[in-house]
């Protein structure tokens, strides 16, 4: 799995309108989302690669067998028709970038 981490000293300080525009410098067009806790996606696929980009809160990850906990600033792409699931961890609504080209 590959975990794009926010750089500050690159990006700037990690608001709504640096991660937009670092999505759109990466070529992405995106719709925000927000995932209140709890909330729970069971495997599933998407027929286009795409990449989640998590703004705040903490965002649970499963693919390719391996399970990680998306923190601020994390980016990670998901090619198509691979299986994968997430879910909303802690108290804190995510914030969420769902990004395609």
């Amino acid at each position: 799995m590959n975990i794009e981490r926010w750089d500050q000293a690159k990006d700037g300080e990690l608001t709504e309108s640096n991660m937009k525009r670092k999505l759109e410098k990466q070529g992405y067009n995106y719709i925000m989302y927000t995932f209140s806790p709890g909330t729970d996606f069971p495997d599933h696929t998407h027929t286009v690669s795409k990449k989640d980009s998590i703004l705040t809160g903490r965002f649970q990850f499963a693919m390719h067998g391996e399970t990680v906990v998306l923190q601020p600033g994390d980016m990670v792409e998901v090619p198509k028709n691979t299986v994968h699931n997430a879910r909303v961890v802690g108290k804190e609504n995510v914030v969420f970038f769902d990004a395609t080209k």
